[in-house]
């Protein structure tokens, strides 16, 4: 059922969720048949990170596997902040949500005697990867689910508007402010509803090289952050080794699956330089990766993913996304080495929320990347991230079915009108920030520039979606500058040995965020040279 967001003004018996990934539309299928409105930015799944991702869904499904084993790498890769027991029970919840979406018609790909056929990623001890067709798991879980959504008379879907406020009183939400995409004069539209669930993605797209679509800005981060949320782990940005240097915004993936069947990455040398790094090489943690890789771009010796040996003429075969991504760029895989660099891939960090994915906020809920629940700390394990976003996507409708949702006692009241767009420039400024000074390799110095930096837009930008952006751009750099560590995905050069006594979560808020660059502020301009006098 598609509706237009005027028709929502007033409507309190609803369920909105805001985000066409797949920890939006699971949720939605899952709440059917009571009724909801799913919000999302792009046609329903083409804005979503899900659709690009290659490697699959982690689940214990084979024969020997088991959920302790899976949480026991979860636990290993990142570094010390996973919940064990957040992460436990998404393993063992793993084998019910495969099901959940092969009803939901998602083609997993089967061996030869029917059996789902897995394979294996870095950091697992097992192969425990559920795929479709090699690299297309995304886009067949969306594919399905976008179908099984417009099939379902209880779910409204909205598309082409973006959440660009969240309304609240004491505490709890009242309503979603919305915008028209694409549409500069476009008045802000006002849904009304107690009962939010936010799926709005990650935040891939504040830096320069992305593999993440541009939908991908941290808007629910900062909405959220902007209302009061606490946010948690926001300075843990998951950098994928591996994106395809072919001049391409985004960058296209090369999935970590090539390495796991054997592709290796060497330098212009043809060396294999992360034999030297790592016991795993290749099959390391992704940190480790990438900081191998941008080790070696920065050192002029260029970076690439070999698959030759590995694959050979079977590559178009086994991997069709990433050979069609390699000959578009005039790369032909089988023959040729693939041009790779890291690229940010992952949020670890987000809205912090319960084993029921409640925030902070009355009414407030929040899944899939948008969300940080503990299962990811510090280094999310490779393909874990889909396999979370439908088992919180279930819990949350879970839990909303269980609760009542109050009737509001006024319409919600609009933030101050600010016209959504804003120059390439200044979008592009700030990206290139991100990149150099949030990004794999960072130091206490660029951090605290890039925090007063944000600080400044966030305060004086004079339309919402830079505004948004600039929000999330500055807890992510704040929550970075405070953490005097390297753990995880975190590196920092001037402190690049993990403290014991920092091993916890971070959590924080704008407020705390807006802190920071305040003092930092005031301490650059005490260093600042002083004017001469007479």
């Amino acid at each position: 059922m598609n509706n237009q967001p005027h028709d929502l003004t007033r409507k309190t018996d609803h369920v909105v969720i805001v985000g066409g990934g797949l920890a939006g539309l699971f949720c939605a299928l899952k709440l059917a048949p009571r009724l909801v409105t799913v919000i999302s930015a792009a046609p329903l799944g083409q804005g979503a990170s899900t659709a690009w991702a290659q490697g699959g869904i982690a689940a214990a499904v084979a024969e020997g596997d088991s959920a302790e084993a899976h949480a026991a790498d979860t636990v290993a890769a990142g570094a010390g902040l996973v919940d064990e027991t957040i992460a436990l029970g998404i393993a063992r919840e793993a084998g019910a949500r495969i099901h959940d979406l092969l009803r939901y018609g998602v083609p997993f790909d089967r061996d030869l005697e029917g059996r789902l056929a897995v394979g294996r990623e870095a950091a697992h001890s097992a192969r425990r990867i559920v795929h479709v067709r090699g690299d297309m798991a995304g886009q067949a879980i969306i594919s399905a689910l976008a179908d099984a959504v417009r099939g379902t008379p209880s779910i409204r879907v909205i598309e082409g508007y973006a959440a660009e406020a969240l309304l609240t009183e004491d505490n709890a939400v009242t309503g979603l402010q919305l915008r028209k995409v694409g549409d500069a004069g476009a008045r802000p539209v006002i849904i009304a509803s107690r009962t939010v669930v936010l799926a709005t993605g990650g935040i891939g797209h504040l830096y320069a090289v992305t593999t993440n679509p541009a939908e991908a800005s941290g808007s629910g981060l900062a909405i959220a952050a902007r209302a009061g949320a606490v946010i948690a782990d926001p300075e843990f940005v998951q950098f994928h080794p591996t994106a395809i240097m072919a001049g391409r915004d985004p960058a296209p993936l090369a999935t970590e699956a090539l390495r796991g069947e054997g592709a290796t990455l060497i330098n212009d040398k043809g060396e294999r330089f992360m034999l030297a790094r790592h016991e795993f090489a290749e099959l390391a943690p992704r940190d480790v990766v990438a900081r191998g890789v941008f080790a070696e771009i920065a050192a002029g010796r260029s970076a690439f993913l070999d698959a030759r040996a590995a694959l050979g003429p079977r590559f178009a075969k086994k991997f069709p996304t990433v050979y069609a991504s390699c000959i578009a760029a005039g790369i032909d895989p089988a023959r040729q080495p693939i041009p790779v660099a890291p690229a940010a891939h992952y949020h670890m960090g987000g809205i912090a929320v319960d084993a029921h994915g409640r925030s902070s906020l009355r009414g407030l809920w929040a899944g899939g990347e948008v969300s940080s629940t503990g299962a990811h700390g510090a280094n999310r394990l490779a393909s874990n991230s889909l396999l979370e976003a439908v088992v919180y996507a279930a819990r949350i409708a879970e839990d909303i079915d269980g609760s009542s949702i109050a009737s509001l006692g006024r319409l919600a009241t609009p933030i101050e009108l600010r016209n959504c767009a804003f120059s390439a420039a200044s979008e592009a400024g700030l990206r290139a920030m991100m990149t150099s000074h949030v990004g794999v390799i960072r130091d206490g110095e660029r951090l605290a520039e890039a925090v007063r930096t944000f600080a400044a837009i966030e305060r004086d930008a004079d339309n919402v979606a830079l505004r948004n952006m600039a929000t999330t751009a500055l807890l992510v750099a704040a929550s970075a500058w405070a953490r005097r560590e390297s753990r995880g995905a975190q590196y920092r050069i001037d402190y690049p040995a993990e403290r014991p006594q920092l091993k916890h979560r971070t959590r924080t808020t704008l407020t705390a965020a807006r802190e920071i660059a305040a003092s930092l502020s005031a301490r650059a301009e005490l260093r600042a040279p002083q004017p001469m006098t007479a």
